[in-house]
């Protein structure tokens, strides 16, 4: 089996575990006192927001678009770990905050996975980068002696400078896919079988949404509005910021 249809068949047949295990339940497990305790209320007055309804919306969508893109780069962090597998005999790695170990080019990489290139400040590059010492250290010890090659894999992006001065390099978007697979177009290719079966899972995430504004807004009419259906913001601050 090439490379593409491997990708597929893996999407195929762990797309659920992101759209039913992960995206879904996150959402019927969302409680009313989850949203408005993580949520500004400060901002929601200054952009108007008089209607429960409005503001339930506004809560939630924040809430799972967070949620998502987590979820959703674990996900494909776990795609790519399988391709690499399958492709170049990679594994995943027991090291703490690696993600995967291969070799290639007579050198042993060590390779922590991210969603895009933008993904930390100063202080988490240097903490993957005492992770990669660490693994180093222990594969030293272990009686290694390949060169060890560090690099930040990152499933979407652009990096025209891939060589770090911290010592590592960082592979994103068709580089990092070719570099794990072999093949210069799979970053193009798990586009299409990611698509596959989505207007269904689309069309019951919506229905369950809908329910789920329906029920929130209830809630929160009863707990933070008035006798004339008001937002009452000063008891919403109160739950939100006032002293226990």
């Amino acid at each position: 089996m090439n490379i593409r249809d491997f990708a597929a068949q893996w999407i195929a047949e762990h797309i659920d575990e992101f759209q039913e295990r992960k995206r879904l339940d996150k959402l019927r497990k969302l409680k009313l006192r989850d949203l408005t305790s993580r949520k500004n209320p400060y901002l929601f007055r200054v952009k108007g927001m008089e209607t429960g309804e409005q503001i339930i919306r506004s809560f939630l969508d924040a809430a799972l678009s967070s949620s998502e893109e987590t979820t959703f780069g674990d996900w494909m962090e776990q795609l790519a770990i399988a391709v690499a597998m399958q492709a170049v005999g990679g594994r995943k790695s027991t090291a703490k905050g690696i993600d995967l170990e291969m070799e290639k080019d007579g050198c042993r990489c060590l390779i922590a996975i991210k969603s895009g290139p933008n993904w930390g400040n100063s202080s988490q590059i240097s903490k993957m980068m005492d992770y990669f010492r660490q693994a180093e250290r222990i594969l030293r010890t272990s009686g290694h002696r390949e060169e060890v090659r560090f690099i930040n894999g990152c499933i979407y992006g652009k990096d025209r400078n891939p060589f770090k001065e911290k010592g590592y390099w960082k592979y994103c978007g068709q580089v990092f896919w070719e570099f794990i697979s072999g093949s210069d177009t799979l970053y193009q290719d798990i586009i299409e079988p990611l698509g596959h079966e989505a207007a269904e899972w689309n069309a019951l995430f919506e229905e369950e949404y809908n329910s789920k504004v329906n029920t929130l807004t209830r809630e929160f009419l009863n707990a933070y509005c008035d006798a004339e259906g008001r937002v009452d913001w000063q008891q919403l601050l109160k739950h939100v910021s006032g002293k226990d």
